[in-house]
């Protein structure tokens, strides 16, 4: 492989992985105080609820169409600018003067993640191909999450000083445009980063891979939504540690930085296991999802701390792994429509787990511990299946 197209992959994942971080300081740090601030501005908890689960369910549901359009037409770098684009959506918070206004600017935000992700994840699977899936995708999140510590502690050092929402919103325009500023960058640095998979391919002289999507793809995707399906989300588990006292208020969002660094350090760990073992790793998340859950519903701040460092690692795997074995078993070609089905399917995974989760909670925690666990052995059934059909392709 030539050093010069490894050098300009290289580029791109670390370019990318700065407006990844940039952007993540932008609607991280506007996601952790909507809530409250809608609330101020007299919304009820009832539309407050409502407006998060639309906003999820527009951040997942459009992914599909938005990666059908990215597959047909190839337009890459115009849908992600789209994408990103509409990250100012967060910093116009602070010229919201009533809750339906707000309300807006959070689901566009989400919107804006819909229509950029399939094509971002692309564009960074074709840089990837010469850096190694995993490692490639996990170098991208460990940057990314940097910004999703910043964020939220941005906003606790605007309040820590005595400023208002509003300034907090109004200051989350600088990075909000450095994403812009490093999306133009990385676009006039590798106009064509198709090119560089093109080469990987044609240097080592491998014919292209099927177009449409193989059984492998489906039985991946059976596991992919059960494994999710059956985790429980940081949502859930803050409102078990508010109502019972377990952290005070502050610890919270400090516990969830806790899950992010774990998650920004775990991706480089993991993306490494990944290059050397394939999917393999992927059976890590069964294992730990159950153990997940009967640590942070206890009533133990040690214990549930314990959780949240698995938790973390989870997302790690999540965020890595899951989207560099899209790029190892589907085409070129497709790959864009592939992300957008697997980005679907892992947004409905996540609100019915969720809904159900949050359910279940007010009959039992026992239930919760047993929904999670039936899931998750349905998740290691499908995996076995899943890696029947890696055999049997690899033959």
């Amino acid at each position: 492989m030539s050093n010069n197209i490894k050098r300009a992959s290289w580029q791109f994942i670390l370019l990318f992985g700065i407006i990844s971080m940039f952007g993540d300081i932008t609607y991280e740090g506007g996601r952790s105080i909507a809530s409250p601030y809608l609330a101020i501005l007299g919304a009820s908890a009832a539309v407050v609820g409502l407006v998060s689960g639309l906003g999820e369910f527009v951040g997942y549901a459009f992914r599909l169409l938005s990666g059908y359009v990215a597959a047909k037409t190839k337009s890459y770098w115009t849908i992600t600018f789209i994408g990103y684009g509409l990250l100012v959506s967060i910093p116009l918070l602070a010229l919201a003067n009533n809750w339906q206004l707000a309300a807006f600017f959070v689901v566009i935000e989400r919107f804006g993640k819909a229509v950029r992700s399939p094509a971002k994840d692309t564009m960074l699977s074709f840089a990837t191909s010469n850096t190694g899936r995993g490692f490639g995708f996990a170098v991208h999140e460990f940057i990314d999450q940097i910004g999703g510590i910043i964020g939220p502690l941005l906003f606790s050092a605007v309040f820590f000083l005595h400023g208002t929402y509003k300034q907090g919103f109004t200051l989350l325009w600088i990075p909000a445009i450095l994403t812009l500023v490093f999306l133009f960058t990385a676009r006039v640095k590798v106009p064509d980063p198709e090119a560089l998979e093109k080469y990987h391919i044609e240097e080592q002289n491998t014919s292209s891979p099927a177009k449409k999507l193989s059984a492998k793809f489906w039985w991946y995707m059976l596991f992919s939504f059960l494994s999710v399906l059956g985790f429980a989300n940081f949502q859930l588990i803050a409102y078990h540690l508010k109502i019972n006292t377990i952290t005070t208020d502050t610890q919270i969002p400090f516990f969830y930085a806790i899950a992010m660094g774990v998650d920004a350090v775990a991706a480089l760990l993991v993306g490494k296991i990944y290059d050397k073992s394939g999917l393999k790793v992927l059976i890590l998340l069964p294992l730990l999802s159950v153990p997940i859950a009967f640590l942070t519903f206890t009533y133990s701040f040690n214990l549930v701390l314990t959780g949240i460092v698995l938790w973390g690692i989870v997302m790690a795997i999540h965020e890595t792994i899951m989207r560099a074995a899209i790029a190892d078993m589907v085409a070129r070609s497709n790959r864009a429509f592939a992300y957008g089905i697997f980005n679907t399917a892992y947004g409905l995974a996540w609100f019915l787990g969720s809904a159900t989760i949050g359910f279940l909670y007010e009959i039992s925690i026992e239930s919760i511990l047993w929904f999670i666990s039936c899931i998750q052995v349905l998740s290691v059934l499908s995996y076995l299946f899943l890696n029947k059909q890696l055999k049997k392709t690899a033959v």
